[in-house]
């Protein structure tokens, strides 16, 4: 077999395949310049927020249709409403709704006293609404449960009524805009479309080993851009296919065996640890950089206005960076390590993902390779937290402690570049990736977090 030709090319590397791949995704990314945390003078506590994207992650957690690319797109604008409708009041950040042609946002009356979080309450329940009018009743009791925590008492009838006018308002018009763009705003409803066709040919994805899944959200790539221009939606070009075992593709498929073939403890926990792949297990991987997000606000105790702004940039980010991630996918079309491994190395090989749900082992992601979701979610998140609240931020994520149906075990990092990058690594020992998907992932996501940051989002 193939795979005993190339086993000695393996046991040449004297690094471990972990510390390597981060040690050179760290190199290949550059450094990002710090920029220190600042606010304005707001008192406010941001638990009203921090409060909802809770919600957020626990609803969307069972709405069928929110996988990655969908769930990135709705956080998008769900947050950016709630970012329009305070800023107003802010004395360090400004609207970005006019990088978004078709947006008009209402103004507050002059002279009026609005309660930011009446306001920031009130459009965060209403874009719930809007954007998850398929859920259950439990989970449509969650989104009213949470807006009926907020203790409006201290507040005067009349400051309160013009709050919630107005938030109204830009609830309106920022998902009357989000409308328009109408294979987004689809995108739940139709997640696997029976009309797409997908190209044959030598190295081209097909449905996968084992369960022959249907494409995932094959025309995501005709979504609405919020930063990133058209050619910036499309990943540089993938290795060319090849059965060669003296090619560099080859070589992408044998370490991905290699690799799995066992998985070390360490693997295992890796992979395990950033998965986020099985719906109603977890939330999906974009709104993992979100509950990350959370950790730090919570950590650090910012303002309502610093979260909601940190929650913004995160998920135009992610959205962009799902538009771009599988724009890219259905281009270039690259089929999984499982069809390539099962052909040309090893015919019994599975991957390491898992659903513990349903006890079925060896899962692929039902949609091409190449560029890795994970990756590029984890760039954009990394380096939009990074201009925020520092290159030098370390963590523990605690997103899956105490889970027992894989490991969840917190891991710590130093900064949030380290974390992108194992999360990208860990797409590789649960076999469902190659490196250069990964690598070209976390590319494309650093790109995509650069434009959202040179948007003028301070005053």
């Amino acid at each position: 077999m193939k795979y005993f030709y190339l086993r000695s090319i393996m046991k040449s590397f004297s690094i471990p395949l972990g510390i390597a791949f981060v040690v050179w995704i760290m190199a290949s990314c550059g450094t990002n310049q710090e920029t220190k945390p600042t606010d304005s003078n707001s008192k406010i506590v941001a638990t009203v927020a921090l409060e909802w994207m809770d919600t957020f992650l626990e609803v969307e957690r069972y709405a069928s249709g929110f996988r990655p690319p969908v769930a990135a797109r709705s956080l998008a604008y769900i947050n950016l409403a709630a970012y329009e409708a305070i800023v107003p009041s802010s004395s360090v950040y400004k609207s970005v709704s006019t990088n978004f042609s078709g947006l008009n946002i209402p103004v507050r009356e002059s002279g009026k006293t609005y309660n930011d979080e009446a306001v920031v309450n009130e459009v965060y329940y209403l874009m719930h609404k809007n954007f998850f009018p398929h859920v259950t009743i439990e989970d449509k009791a969650k989104i009213e449960t949470q807006y009926k925590k907020f203790d409006s008492s201290k507040i005067s009838t009349e400051e309160l009524n013009r709050s919630k006018l107005f938030a109204q308002a830009v609830a309106k018009a920022v998902f009357d805009f989000s409308l328009t763009d109408e294979v987004g705003s689809k995108g739940y409803l139709n997640n696997q479309p029976n009309d797409y066709v997908a190209p044959t040919g030598a190295g081209k994805w097909q449905p996968s080993f084992p369960d022959y899944s249907k494409p995932l959200l094959p025309y995501w790539g005709k979504t609405r851009r919020f930063a990133i221009s058209e050619s910036e939606k499309l990943a540089l070009p993938p290795a060319p296919y090849s059965s060669s075992t003296s090619s560099a593709f080859f070589f992408q498929g044998f370490e991905v065996h290699q690799v799995t073939t066992p998985l070390t403890y360490e693997q295992k926990w890796i992979g395990e640890f950033w998965s986020d792949d099985i719906y109603k297990l977890t939330f999906e991987p974009a709104g993992r950089w979100i509950a990350i997000a959370q950790q730090v606000i919570r950590k650090e105790k910012v303002s309502l206005e610093k979260a909601i702004y940190t929650y913004t940039k995160v998920s135009i980010g992610l959205s962009d960076a799902g538009l771009a991630c599988w724009h890219s996918k259905y281009i270039y079309n690259v089929e999984r390590p499982v069809t390539y491994i099962r052909r040309e190395i090893n015919s019994s090989w599975i991957s390491s993902l898992n659903n513990p749900l349903v006890q079925i082992k060896g899962l692929t992601p039902p949609f091409p390779a190449y560029p890795s979701g994970h990756s590029t979610f984890g760039a954009v998140a990394a380096e939009i937290l990074t201009d925020i609240y520092g290159k030098n931020y370390a963590m523990t994520d605690r997103c899956h402690e105490g889970r027992t149906e894989f490991i969840g075990t917190p891991r710590s990092f130093k900064n949030f570049n380290e974390m992108a990058a194992e999360n990208a690594y860990s797409r590789i020992p649960l076999g469902v990736h190659y490196r250069m998907d990964c690598s070209e992932g976390l590319r494309l996501g650093y790109q995509t977090g650069k434009a959202v940051n040179r948007l003028a989002w301070k005053k």
